[in-house]
């Protein structure tokens, strides 16, 4: 399963759920879909930082935030770090399992910026 991040034009969350419950009933894999109404909203929620963070998650595998903490560069800032990982689960693009791991539920995250809405 992949994540696809996107610039959506109002109202396209529809469109989305609709699009995944037809993937579903044919028995085909549903993508994780994240639409942002504008770049400036995508790039202030999924900055550089976070797309790190979750790169260096990934390539960990499930672990602790702490041994995470201590293999990311950016990590020096525990306050900073925790407000990032919140903030990641919150758009779903990490889970936190019940016993405090940390994972990158999908194998890739594509962010997808229509040209005529980027401008």
């Amino acid at each position: 399963m992949k994540a696809i991040i996107e610039v959506g034009r109002r109202g396209s969350i529809f469109d989305t759920v609709a699009g995944h419950l037809a993937d579903g009933r044919a028995g085909r894999p549903v993508d994780y879909r994240l639409s942002f109404e504008s770049t400036q909203t995508l790039f202030a929620e999924v900055t550089a930082e976070r797309l790190e963070l979750l790169d260096c998650l990934r390539r960990m595998g499930p672990c602790r935030a702490e041994e995470l903490a201590a293999q990311w560069s950016a990590a020096s800032d525990p306050t900073l770090f925790a407000r990032h990982l919140d903030r990641l689960e919150t758009l779903g693009l990490l889970e936190r399992g019940d016993d405090g791991t940390l994972s990158v539920p999908f194998a890739s995250i594509e962010i997808i910026l229509p040209l005529a809405r980027v401008a």
